[in-house]
């Protein structure tokens, strides 16, 4: 297994810039007004123009990054448009159309051809299928073109208007029109968001509350399968899966968090609490580690030990508790590449707890999509590749009272398999847990979330419970002590 370099990593965080739809827009307009302006970079009066143009449109790029405006709340993006077309009598329409095919050149052919060639091993023909990927894709990221499109096609006129104006090449305008418009679409945006966006997951508003331990295990381990949609696990063909939750015990209703982006999800699971607490709000994090205590802190205060193995993006989460993979390997190979490394942790550093991020299934729901037989293959090859890694840790002696937890950390959507604003495939994953101190058969419906991981394992190995964690202790599945020693 090679370890992310360090040029990888900040090649992820910078990726991040590019890939999350916040600092996305006002990268990307920004350059594409520079390239419509090119032949002008000579002239001192452009860029005075064009820092007054900035400074004109910086309220819309405030709005657009303090508002999300993912799943139906991109059909209303079109209004502010539409008023601004009913204000003003110029539009840049060359300027708009630049910016339109800069954006699909961007998202179908540089990234969801050239980049994921070159990260993942996917066909150069590619961009035959991804620009319906980035179509119907959802979530608030760069490759959300129903978000993205009315944002650009409002801001990249307006910027071009103030520069003409500004240079006196274009008509004059009234700057009152422009704070008429700002100030409704603020409003507008404002009154959308308290009204409508009401799908997030309910916070618990207790910290965990211990309970009795009657069984401490020697050993916990987890399995992650990035991006697992739960109902495309369902219709694969999993035996080892499936054999390991009819034995074990199954969380049907185990729900993410929000957003359900990865670094995200990890940190809540490690944690045992919210974004809001733990400071990891996108797979974009601007301050390094985050701000609470996590499993890897209490288990170091009872003498044991935790590792996670997954990508470079959970360094900037966990730091020295994560050992990096590189994601820059043909997607055939990455999962079976994590696993020669896990036995090798295990083998070198013998972890308590140890958690694997397999990443196969979600970067081909990403470069292909969820609803193809791509996606349902590389769940396939996860459950064969879970299956050696057992076999493997019971031959050396690691699954002796050990419970397994085998789980996702998200699903994915339609489109470009995003996740984030938990639509439809992304809010609920595949949970269960295996080993002799789990009940065997046993179905939990009740709804769950995954800030649970952290209090459960802790419990699992009688370290203390993270210090601000809030999810519940998954009791349920615990087998009662009488039947286990009957």
């Amino acid at each position: 297994m090679k370890q992310a370099s360090g040029f990888e990593k900040i090649a992820a965080r910078c990726w991040n810039l590019l890939n999350e739809g916040k600092p996305f827009t006002p990268i990307f307009v920004t350059g594409t007004v520079l390239l419509v302006y090119l032949t002008q970079w000579s002239s001192i009066a452009f860029w005075e123009a064009f820092i007054i143009g900035l400074g004109a449109i910086l309220p819309l790029l405030v709005l657009y990054y303090v508002y999300d405006f993912p799943l139906f709340l991109r059909n209303y993006l079109w209004l502010p448009l539409m008023a601004y077309l009913l204000l003003f009598d110029t539009y840049a329409l060359s300027a708009a159309l630049l910016g339109v095919g800069l954006y699909f050149f961007f998202t179908v052919f540089f990234w969801g051809t050239f980049y994921y060639h070159l990260r993942i091993g996917t066909s150069w023909l590619n961009f035959t299928r991804f620009w319906k990927l980035v179509l119907k894709n959802s979530d608030s990221t760069s490759g959300n073109a129903q978000e993205q499109l009315p944002k650009f096609l409002l801001i990249i006129p307006i910027w071009s208007m103030v520069i003409n104006a500004s240079m006196g090449s274009g008509p004059s305008f009234q700057w009152s029109n422009l704070l008429y418009l700002y100030a409704g679409i603020w409003l507008f945006s404002f009154v959308l968001h308290r009204n409508l966006f009401d799908w997030k997951p309910e916070v618990k508003p207790d910290y965990t509350k211990a309970i009795p331990n009657t069984s401490t295990n020697e050993r916990v381990m987890m399995i992650v399968i990035d991006g697992m949609r739960k109902e495309r696990f369902q219709e694969a063909n999993t035996p080892f899966l499936d054999s390991l939750k009819k034995n074990g015990t199954e969380y049907s209703q185990m729900e993410t968090v929000y957003p359900a982006r990865t670094v995200v999800c990890f940190s809540s699971m490690m944690t045992g609490t919210y974004p809001l607490e733990h400071g990891i709000k996108s797979n974009m994090v601007w301050k390094l580690g985050v701000k609470v205590e996590t499993i890897f802190d209490t288990l170091r205060k009872v003498g044991k030990s935790g590792r996670l193995l997954g990508i470079a993006h959970l360094v900037d989460a966990m730091g020295d508790d994560v050992d990096t993979v590189t994601a820059v390997m043909k997607n055939d190979i990455a999962d079976t590449k994590i696993m020669e490394g896990a036995r090798r942790i295990m083998l070198d550093k013998n972890p308590d707890f140890f958690a694997v991020q397999l990443i196969g299934t979600d970067q081909t729901g990403h470069a292909r999509g969820v609803l193809y037989d791509d996606y349902i293959q590389k769940i396939e090859e996860a459950d064969k590749l879970v299956e050696e890694y057992v076999g493997w840790l019971e031959e050396q002696g690691f699954m002796e009272n050990t419970t397994l937890i085998v789980c996702a950390d998200h699903g994915q959507a339609d489109g470009i398999g995003g996740h984030g604003h938990l639509d439809e495939g992304e809010r609920y994953v595949p949970f269960f847990m295996n080993g002799p101190s789990i009940a065997k058969g046993k179905i939990i419906e009740d709804k769950h979330s995954l800030t649970s991981v952290a209090p459960t394992v802790a419990h699992l190995l009688g370290a203390p419970i993270p210090s601000h964690s809030r999810g519940a202790i998954l009791e349920d599945a615990f087998q009662d002590r009488k039947e286990e020693i009957r």
